[in-house]
């Protein structure tokens, strides 16, 4: 019996922090609120605090989880563009990130384009996973542009993706949206000039 009721809790924490991931992304921090949370993962208001000491802890760990989400998605739909279209790895991150469909999908896409922002006014345990996520994707891409010869610094590729997908988003012209993010994409993919 005590294992089916570990194995409840621990299956209704799930529910909680992916519900929480989605509306971060979606809401914000400030928009995101403990009852709504609860209601979109089908428990009630009072049974928070039986998995969370703190409306912050779960924000912590709703952006742990929508990062390492955006992260997973990006770099294997990338990795199936690449091998389905023989592009080259940088090529391939660079057109799924900056795709019409991620632009749209702001509750499950790039946590940094979606709370950047607003991160900076959170609490330290929530810049701490901020952080180790951005440092996470800068290796990913360094690990996945490896073999490019003419990739960017992996940080200079994060912030001209992550920029292009935030001005795009705030844009209310899609043209001019769609505009940007093919400006980025081709600074990005640029070869550097022989000196």
């Amino acid at each position: 019996m005590a294992r089916t009721v570990g194995a409840n809790k621990a299956d209704s924490h799930d529910r909680i922090v992916g519900a929480a991931a989605k509306a971060i992304r979606r809401e914000g921090y400030d928009g995101t609120s403990v009852a709504e949370v609860m209601k979109d993962a089908g428990l009630t208001h009072g049974g928070f605090y039986a998995h969370f000491p703190s409306r912050e802890a779960m924000l912590a760990e709703a952006l742990d989880r929508a990062g390492a989400e955006s992260l997973e998605s990006l770099f294997g739909a990338a990795s199936v563009r690449a091998a389905a279209e023989n592009l080259d790895p940088l090529e391939a991150i660079v057109d799924v990130y900056l795709s019409d469909q991620h632009a749209a999908a702001v509750d499950a896409g790039c946590t940094i384009a979606a709370l950047g922002s607003e991160t900076r006014r959170q609490s330290p345990a929530i810049k701490k996973v901020a952080t180790r996520r951005l440092k996470e994707f800068a290796k990913l891409l360094e690990r996945q542009t490896a073999s490019t010869p003419h990739a960017p610094e992996p940080l200079a590729a994060l912030s001209a993706l992550v920029g292009a997908l935030v001005i795009s988003r705030i844009v209310d012209e899609p043209a001019l949206a769609k505009q940007v993010r093919d400006a980025a994409a081709k600074l990005v993919l640029a070869k550097p000039k022989k000196r």
